[in-house]
């Protein structure tokens, strides 16, 4: 019998008109946390939920029959965009399993712990940010019958049904110290994506980004000797050679960087790997570096090409960087990938036309453009210095590509809610300020101007009728779905 029955609810699973997209990446957080209860003696019944073969994962029925038999708790873990699945999930598990607890962890609920206790009364305890010592500490709590008073970093109901918010648990500042996710757990072969941390956390103070305030803007990183050592362990042990290392800050200091290039070159593994970085913190020598040793891919978050808008955003560097960096990573590495984001409330057209040039710009260079409609997570900055300023729009048939949750028919540039879906959506329009994420603000003057422009140089597809896919829509993964021949890589790579 199992002490936890730990749950990951991240997964891609997409629907383009009558096909249906989805690919398992290794949930690194729930295997963190899992190996941390295991060493603390206690027994994990760990289950991923992109494993589940069924067509429809969001019918709750599957759901239930994928959750059969818990263990006394049940942890659940999601990203913002399944959040409200998430919701709807555990009130299913609390109805067929009254007794059990259900504690909800991942990002997905940072910044709104109080108004999920608060409106959805069958959510038993949060968990808030790093969940080694945090998910140790309430296990050993909820088996001894004790109090959850002296726990750091959970947010629960006391026994007279108040709410209660424990302080947050201190950071873990030797990265080195936490063992390797238990990888046993899962069968590693089955997976397509396999995702590295090499640091937790980011300094740097995007108003607009949903992850460094979920590290507290402090940044810790793995030696390059204990990375190295998980990317040998994985290749001997299921033969992966390509790794992303999808920490935003993997790029931190140069040093850091060929520290790890060192180490990489001197194990002679034979990977390769991807990462993302910043244009303020790589030089040639650097990007030299990291791709003389297996990086294929250097991502790169521009975000805008108006030095307004980045001065605005709190991002960190200029226009002008953005336009010595990418060209120079464009002749050095196989692909170049640039992020942007559109859609800021204070972003005046002049301010979009910038960044539309610099995207058009990258393209001819060979970089892939990824643009991102801006989704307003409650924990960013942005949102909340402009939420009292303009009313939240639901948009039935345009959401942020950084939300699209799987229960949508995309076809084009826009999507389609399913009626089966219907009162899914209803709780995210009832609880603008839980799922803001899935709202715009000004889509009339803002938003729409925006992506007619966006359509017309070929960042969006036009929209379409209703038909199968011809893989050309837009995907949740921050870009549209584009054919080989509108691919934007150089030439002959």
């Amino acid at each position: 019998m199992a002490d936890i029955t730990l749950v990951n609810l991240n997964m891609l699973f997409m629907r383009y008109g009558e096909e249906i997209e989805r690919e398992l990446h290794v949930p690194l957080g729930p295997l963190y946390l899992t190996r941390a209860l295991e060493d603390a003696g206690f027994k994990v019944d760990f289950r991923d939920y992109q494993t589940c073969s069924c067509d429809d994962p969001f019918d709750m029925n599957n759901f239930l029959d994928f959750l059969a038999d818990p263990a006394p708790v049940i942890g659940l873990s999601c990203m913002a965009n399944l959040l409200p699945f998430t919701i709807q999930a555990i009130r299913a598990l609390k109805q067929r399993y009254p007794e059990h607890v259900v504690v909800l962890g991942g990002v997905g609920s940072t910044a709104v712990e109080d108004k999920i206790l608060k409106r959805f009364p069958w959510v038993d305890i949060i968990a808030r940010g790093e969940s080694e010592r945090s998910g140790v500490e309430m296990m050993r709590a909820l088996q001894s019958g004790s109090s959850l008073e002296g726990i750091r970093g959970i947010s629960y109901r006391d026994t007279d049904g108040g709410i209660c918010h424990n302080p947050k648990q201190d950071r873990i500042c030797k990265l080195d110290s936490i063992p390797f996710p238990s990888f046993h757990k899962i069968n590693l072969k089955k997976y397509a994506g396999y995702g590295m941390m090499t640091s937790r956390g980011c300094p740097y103070p995007c108003t607009f980004c949903s992850v460094a305030p979920v590290w507290f803007l402090e940044s810790y990183s793995r030696s390059a000797k204990n990375i190295v050592e998980e990317m040998s362990f994985l290749n001997k042990e299921a033969g992966i050679d390509l790794f992303l290392f999808q920490d935003e800050f993997f790029v931190s200091g140069k040093k850091q960087v060929m520290d790890f290039c060192c180490e990489l070159r001197k194990s002679g593994l034979n990977v390769e790997w991807k990462a993302f970085g910043r244009v303020n913190l790589v030089d040639d020598e650097m990007m030299r570096a990291m791709a003389d040793c297996g990086c294929l891919e250097l991502r790169f978050g521009i975000e805008s090409g108006s030095d307004k808008v980045l001065a605005l955003t709190k991002k960190g560097f200029t226009a002008a960087d953005s336009l010595e960096i990418i060209p120079r990573a464009v002749e050095i590495f196989p692909r170049v990938d640039a992020f942007f984001m559109w859609g800021f409330p204070f972003e005046t057209m002049d301010d979009f036309n910038q960044s539309l040039f610099q995207m058009v710009s990258f393209r001819m260079m060979g970089a892939r453009i990824l643009p991102s409609l801006l989704s307003l997570l409650p924990q960013t900055d942005l949102y909340k210095e402009w939420s009292e300023k303009y009313k939240l729009e639901f948009c039935p048939y345009l959401l942020p590509e950084f939300v699209f949750t799987g229960h949508e028919l995309c076809y084009g540039g826009e999507v389609e809610i399913p009626e089966r879906y219907k009162e899914y959506f209803k709780m995210i329009m009832d609880n603008p300020d839980i799922f803001s994420g899935f709202f715009h603000m000004d889509l009339e003057n803002n938003v729409l101007p925006k992506l007619k422009l966006l359509r017309q140089f070929g960042f969006y597809p036009e929209k379409q009728e209703k038909k199968p896919s011809d893989g050309s829509e837009s995907c949740g993964a921050h870009s549209p779905r584009i054919t080989p021949q509108e691919l934007a890589t150089r030439a002959g790579r």
